[in-house]
């Protein structure tokens, strides 16, 4: 299982610890919670000269899912595991939507200073800001690590996807593709694009074939929109009939095969963008720095018989991974980037004026919208203790998001911080996360 971090009273990192032995020493007074998430322990006493054992941090960059993992070279034991989700799509779509707001109001022929926006020119390495947020939500956590346990070296995966490959298979001239790793950048491709399941019957867990939706008896392509997965059984029945003869039956499950078809390669694109950029930001911490093609962390994660994951794809990057991963009890932390709020002053409407009152203080009576707490109401109808995100309000009557639910009106009397929201949101993979309550 994961282990829990540990600190002295001077905040120096020392070995990870077994939860069970964390637990002791949390009972016994000789440590206290230092961080909920990831869970970290102080201990009251000074540790002079420690034996740290050095830790490997590995990670699998991706476009919307980053896998981490903190290894032991010498027993080849995973410590601490971990799954950081994004938000480049929503900076994205908020960027769309002030552009349109921004155009419109442009449009009108109502300025009073000439237009600026010619004048502005991009800075050579210049990224988009749904790619900033990648590259700094990494940066963060690999710091955060740092301070925390024992890391000496870091394994990053510096993939590149053949969007030339993608698009045109049968490509003639320099013969690149026939290497030892071709078709991997397209089979890895459609297996993200079509969730590892049967495009047609959504079968999972079986052996997959690549099919051609529209056959290449019929003129169909090697195009990477003509293909999708299949199960043997589907593949064989479908054979070289058309599409829509094939589905004619089930219109749900032809139109959404259709319009997955025809989605773009912007995730491939946005890891091929800024990989590099990474690399250069994790260079700068001063850590050695080893790096893994994509090719070599699948075949490392498929001779050890694992199953696809972030997490595991991250455990098995680079030539340093040993022959044997312990993985045995782990259950990764997912990690979802929420940022810290907005800078928008008010909203608007759909003409692009302001329809709201400005923004009232971030934080109310010493809590912020995102802070996580522990509320013990001792009279009333809500008695009880609650624990969870707080959702701040100017009257000083809270909102308390729990496992079982959001409890509302909790006075800030009854509060009392145990985190301090920090631009993320935390649970374990599969279940919610039970929260420590010392």
């Amino acid at each position: 299982m994961s282990k829990v971090f540990v600190l002295d009273t001077n905040k120096v990192a020392l070995n990870p610890i077994h939860p069970g032995r964390a637990r002791l020493l949390l009972s016994t007074g000789k440590a206290a919670v230092h961080k909920r998430y990831p869970f970290t322990i102080r201990l009251k006493v000074a540790v002079v000269q420690p034996q740290v054992e050095p830790l490997r941090l590995k990670i699998d960059p991706g476009s919307r899912t980053t896998g981490l993992a903190l290894l032991n070279d010498v027993s080849g034991e995973v410590v601490w595991a971990a799954e950081v989700a994004h938000r480049g799509h929503e900076i994205k779509k908020a960027l769309d939507g002030r552009r349109v707001l921004r155009r419109s109001r442009r449009a009108r022929h109502t300025r009073y200073r000439s237009p600026r926006f010619d004048n502005r020119k991009r800075r050579s390495g210049w990224l988009a800001p749904s790619l900033q947020s990648r590259i700094a939500n990494i940066e963060t956590w690999v710091k955060r690590l740092m301070r925390l346990c024992p890391i000496k070296a870091i394994s990053l995966e510096v993939v590149k996807f053949d969007l030339q490959q993608m698009e045109s298979p049968e490509i003639e001239g320099i013969k690149y593709q026939q290497g030892t790793l071709f078709g991997y950048e397209l089979r890895e491709y459609l297996l993200e694009k079509w969730g590892r399941a049967c495009s047609y019957c959504g079968a999972k867990d079986v052996p997959l074939e690549i099919e051609h939706i529209q056959a290449r008896a019929n003129g169909g392509t090697d195009r990477a929109s003509n293909l999708c997965l299949a199960c043997k059984p589907c593949n064989v029945k479908k054979g070289t009939q058309d599409i829509r003869v094939f589905l004619a039956h089930e219109p749900d499950v032809l139109a959404h095969l259709l319009a997955q078809a025809k989605a773009p390669l912007k995730d491939a694109a946005a890891v091929n963008a800024s990989r590099w950029a990474l690399f250069q930001r994790l260079k700068q911490i001063g850590l050695p720095l080893e790096c893994g093609s994509g090719g070599l962390t699948k075949f490392n994660r498929t001779t050890r018989g694992f199953p696809k994951a972030h997490w595991l794809d991250a455990a098995c990057v680079g030539s340093s991974t040993p022959p044997v991963l312990h993985v045995k009890g782990i259950v990764p932390l997912v990690i979802t980037a929420t940022g810290h709020g907005c800078r928008q002053l008010c909203l608007m409407n759909k003409f692009g004026f302001p329809r709201s009152k400005p923004k009232q203080a971030k934080r109310v009576k010493g809590y912020q919208t995102g802070d996580f707490v522990k509320a013990v109401v001792t009279a009333g109808k809500k008695t009880g203790v609650y624990v969870g995100r707080v959702s701040v309000r100017a009257t000083g009557s809270f909102n308390i998001t729990t496992r079982a639910g959001t409890v509302e009106g909790i006075s800030h009397r009854y509060g009392q911080t145990l985190q301090h929201g920090d631009g993320y949101s935390y649970q374990q993979k599969g279940e919610a996360v039970s929260m420590p309550l010392f």
